[in-house]
């Protein structure tokens, strides 16, 4: 069904209430092999010897060194035995040892250079959990400490002071006292850090333009005692926001036309974006990309600039950011900016590369010269 089109969640959801015999072990495994096939579709393929849900789960098998003839074993709630035609190949070098689309391929290494493949690998796997400790409600070790106590076990992260990463007790989350009553919020540690490295001070206003789900909103209004706005142009994509808000105990204005409510200090742009950097975490990304949409998405991210450009005060800083690691949508945009406003200057900008057990970001800080 997914090879066909049908989104991933889709399908794991209509299988789950159709196959009520499965427990919720069984259907958290499944899970789990949707996810890794997903993201390592054509190496598996290529192992399993066909683009199908058997050849599939036959090439993760390989690629896992499991037991195959103890798993395809023909028994009655089995897969078939494993047959002469399905003996399968290594993945060439590059592309499709690397799970990448052939015409990506070429913008990825330029982008990572002789890190391409090892990138390439890193986006291959599964993306820890990691936390964002709510500094208005605790501290890293009250957090820690109280996670414990419920069998979660998690550990700081260098790349952010706010971030904790999750190793044990994952599923135990979602009904943790702590997060109901907004102690910490689910967040990757880059996007944390983008976060930590666009200067908020008190009494600022602050826009976060493209929020979303409001991750990077509420992290701004953790950060100082700001006015906190935020706008998306999909405001369905915001309709959690406020109850997140209101648990996290930090006021934010959903703001629908933000040219009409004044100038901000600061605004942040979270861009659209291919996700090159986060395809650990959607996978089919990777797979429904296509050069018109790339092409269209830097279109997008040179509209937002110029229009958010213009809610910027005087004094103030724009901020974009990108969860991708692609040049194209990155360090040429910037300087697509540049030459299309030249009276503003590039403050900064870094990159959070695909190590280190976070996404792959990218940040730049503009400024009026």
């Amino acid at each position: 069904e997914i090879l066909a089109g049908k989104p991933a969640e889709q399908a794991l959801t209509a299988w789950a209430r159709r196959s009520r015999f499965a427990g919720s072990k069984d259907r958290a495994a499944i899970r789990d092999h949707v996810f890794d096939a997903l993201r390592c579709r054509r190496s598996f393929a290529a192992r399993g010897g066909a683009m199908t849900g058997r050849g599939l789960m036959l090439g993760l098998a390989r690629f896992q060194a499991l037991p195959r003839d103890l798993i395809f074993d023909g028994s009655a709630y089995g897969p078939a035995k494993i047959g002469a035609e399905e003996a399968g190949r290594a993945p060439a070098p590059g592309a499709e040892a690397g799970d990448i689309p052939d015409w990506v391929w070429p913008e990825f290494a330029a982008a990572l250079g002789d890190q391409a493949q090892s990138g390439a690998e890193y986006l291959r796997q599964r993306a820890p959990v990691f936390l964002r400790i709510n500094t208005r409600k605790a501290d890293r070790e009250t957090v820690i400490g109280a996670l414990a106590s419920e069998g979660i076990v998690t550990h700081p992260h260098v790349l952010s002071p706010t971030a904790l990463e999750v190793t044990d007790g994952a599923r135990r989350l979602r009904n943790s006292k702590l997060f109901q009553s907004g102690a910490f919020e689910f967040q990757d540690v880059a996007s944390q850090a983008v976060v930590d490295a666009t200067p908020v001070s008190d009494g600022m206003r602050v826009l976060d333009y493209c929020a979303g789900g409001g991750g990077k909103t509420l992290a701004l209004g953790a950060k100082a005692d700001v006015a906190l706005f935020a706008h998306d142009a999909d405001p369905g994509r915001m309709r959690d926001l406020p109850d997140r808000a209101e648990r996290a105990g930090i006021a934010v204005q959903i703001c629908p036309d933000p040219a009409a409510t004044g100038r901000f200090d600061v605004v942040l742009c979270d861009a659209p974006c291919s996700g090159s950097g986060a395809w650990r975490r959607s996978p089919a990304g990777k797979w429904a990309l296509t050069p018109d949409r790339l092409a269209a998405l830097t279109v997008i991210q040179d509209d937002i600039l110029h229009k958010a450009a213009r809610l910027v005060a005087p004094g103030g800083l724009l901020a974009y950011a990108t969860c991708s690691i692609l040049e194209r949508e990155n360090e040429t945009r910037v300087a697509a900016f540049l030459a299309a406003h030249p009276d503003w200057v590039c403050h900064s900008s870094q990159r959070w590369p695909l190590k280190g057990g976070g996404d792959g970001f990218f940040l730049a800080i503009f400024t009026r010269g």
